[in-house]
């Protein structure tokens, strides 16, 4: 097991009301509030208006609109905000999109040029203003890791970045807020979840038999739970279990003692990029080729284990195991409704090369579970189309 770092400082308040506990997170760091959320759902639901009675003590300045893949225009306008009113604490109101975009915003709140430079440098990331979030959709675990992913369509560049100062204060997370989501949003958001385990569970660290178990029953608890959920939209259970997973899927948990690059985010980024396309329904579509791309006589006991573990496949000869596996994987997606072919979304093959590229050099594709090459990856979304 190689040596980690955990640092799980957030303040979680899970579960029904607790959105009453906001005034209480927020105080420690001041009155005036940036509160950042997208495209009025909050206003629909109610929550905002509640969220304003709370704050009724407060100073609250808006920036709505942040856009499902955020971009670094509305990350502009938020800094722009921060420095008029010299806001003392980022309230996050959304999904990942809304606290990945707040995350930069309280990072450039600071700093002294365009915020994108700390997109493209997190070294240059200084002083962040404390960040707290009300959580109304799983799928990033955005509300308790220190990563954003920020789009820039000027360039056609979909970017990470991360520092711990990223990591939220305090998260709200209510499952009652997840009823109202569409069945894509739900569907999309696990494979989101379920796609955070796997970069992480596909790893060369073998001996992290903890992390890995950990690691599969968060895979378990998607599979149970996102059709349920699907079936029964304000099933409570459902909706519980599934914001646990996305926030423990990608808060280090699951990494711990393991490491390495990622694969399907990297390729997914460009595809988000050129396309804007919803980033859980790219990660669905590219998964699965991904595994059938890297199954081989080194990776085929991983697959075994990972089928025998979380799908209950029982056949004992590895290859076999190992394509039930793949398979269950590719038509769990397709039953929660997710579109499993690139054409589906209007996508051809005429920027594969310049996508391929630029996701090997930006995704550090040379040093994943299995080392890629532009070739690659080209191949695996040609298997995509």
């Amino acid at each position: 097991m190689n040596n980690f770092r955990f640092h799980a400082y957030t303040d979680i308040r899970f579960g029904k009301d607790q959105i009453n506990t906001l005034p209480k997170l927020l105080a420690p760091y001041g009155k005036k509030v940036l509160m950042v959320y997208g495209g009025g759902s909050i206003k629909k639901n109610g929550l905002f208006d509640k969220i304003m009675e709370l704050l009724a003590d407060f100073t609250v300045y808006e920036l709505s609109g942040v856009e499902p893949n955020p971009k670094i225009t509305s990350v502009r306008e938020g800094v722009k905000l921060c420095k008029t009113h010299d806001i003392d604490v980022v309230l996050a109101v959304g999904g990942g999109s809304t606290i990945d975009a707040s995350k930069v915003i309280a990072g450039g709140a600071a700093y002294d040029s365009d915020p994108w430079d700390l997109v493209t440098n997190p070294e240059k990331i200084g002083k962040v203003l404390p960040i707290v979030t009300v959580l109304t959709l799983a799928a990033t675990g955005s509300e308790m890791n220190k990563n954003a992913v920020i789009s820039n369509m000027e360039t056609n560049e979909k970017l990470g970045t991360a520092s711990h100062d990223f990591i939220p204060k305090a998260s709200i997370c209510d499952p009652t807020y997840l009823f109202t989501l569409p069945a894509k949003q739900t569907a999309a958001g696990t494979a989101d979840i379920m796609s955070h385990v796997f970069e992480q569970y596909f790893q060369n660290e073998k001996r992290a038999f903890l992390t890995d178990r950990i690691a599969e029953g968060l895979l378990q608890t998607c599979i149970n739970y996102c059709p349920i959920a699907l079936d029964e939209p304000d099933n409570y259970e459902a909706r519980a279990n599934l914001m646990w997973a996305s926030t423990l899927a990608l808060n280090g948990l699951p990494c711990s003692g393991k490491g390495g690059a990622w694969t399907c985010h990297p390729i997914e980024h460009e595809l988000s990029a050129y396309y804007d396309i919803t980033h859980g329904v790219g990660l669905a579509i590219v998964t699965p080729r991904w595994f059938r791309y890297i199954l081989n006589d080194e990776t085929v006991g991983k697959f075994c284990e990972y089928g025998r573990n979380v799908w209950n496949i029982t056949e004992p000869d590895a290859y076999k195991c190992a394509n039930m596996a793949i398979d269950a994987t590719e038509e769990f997606f397709t039953e929660c409704g997710i579109p499993m072919t690139l054409t589906e979304l209007g996508i051809d093959d005429s920027k594969f090369e310049i996508m391929a590229e630029k996701a090997v050099r930006f995704g550090g594709l040379a040093n994943a579970y299995v080392p890629l090459t532009k070739e690659d990856v080209v191949s695996i979304l040609k298997a995509c189309l």
